[in-house]
Order: C-alpha cells, then structure tokens, then sequence
C-alpha cells in the first residue's frame, strides 16, 4: 500500500518525502513534489533542475530497483543547497553510470545527474552485513 500524503520534515532544516508506487507514471509527480518544494522555498527558478534530478532518480528506480514503492525525498539542508533522494528495497543493484551509444534509448540518466548535481551517490539503508535497501542522492548548489 502506497501512503498517498506528502509529508513536511516536523524539525529542523525544510524538506518534504512521500511513498510513491514504483511505476513509470508515478514519475510525474515526483517531479512534481520536487517542482512544488522548489516553490515553497521561493527556488522556483531552480525547480526544473531539482525536478530534473528527481525524475532521473525515480527512473532508475523504476527500471532497476524491485519492490511495490519507493520513498522519494526533497530537503534543503542549507539556504543555498537542495538534496533529492529516491529510497527503493534493492541494495544490490547499486547505481553505476554508463556510457550509452548513440542509438540507444536509455543509459544518460546518471550522466546527466553527475552533469546536474555538485555531488551525489548512494547509501545503504539497514544496520549490519544484511541492508534492506538503498538510497540515492543527489544535491545541488541553488541561487536565488
């Protein structure tokens, strides 16, 4: 079950994360989420850019991760720092960007977020030798 409400971070620094249905039509509102957050912090002019960020990120998910639902994350950890997660259920297929030939559909997504992103990467999610899952980051640096 997919919870439908976005949740605002209660403490601290702003940031929103909702659970989403891992699907590639559930792509569009997690661009979304990043979209609106970028609005609420009056970033609106670097909201493509998060949305962009979030979209490659949940698209990976979709593709190569498993499981019904992914947590989608925007924060703002600093005034002039936005940091967009995707949380899925695979710690073994951990994200390795590609180089993809000129006729091939896919493959640029992590070439564009390292493109996109001052920094970005994964973290496994779970305690010990057995994680549970992955989370893939990234952040960029935003003017106003």
């Amino acid at each position: 079950m997919t919870d439908t409400t976005t949740t605002p971070r209660a403490a601290g620094y702003p940031g929103y994360s909702e659970t989403m249905t891992r699907t590639p039509e559930t792509t569009l509102k997690a661009r979304r989420l990043a979209r609106v957050a970028m609005c609420a912090w009056n970033m609106g002019e670097a909201g493509e850019g998060a949305a962009l960020l979030m979209t490659e990120l949940f698209t990976n998910a979709v593709r190569h991760a498993r499981g019904e639902s992914v947590r989608v994350i925007i924060d703002r950890p600093e005034e002039d720092r936005v940091y967009v997660a995707v949380v899925d259920r695979d710690p073994r297929r951990l994200p390795e960007p590609r180089e993809a030939g000129p006729d091939d559909l896919g493959g640029r997504g992590l070439a564009l977020v390292e493109e996109m992103a001052d920094r970005w990467g994964y973290d496994l999610m779970g305690s010990g030798r057995r994680p549970w899952g992955k989370r893939v980051w990234a952040e960029m640096k935003v003017t106003r």
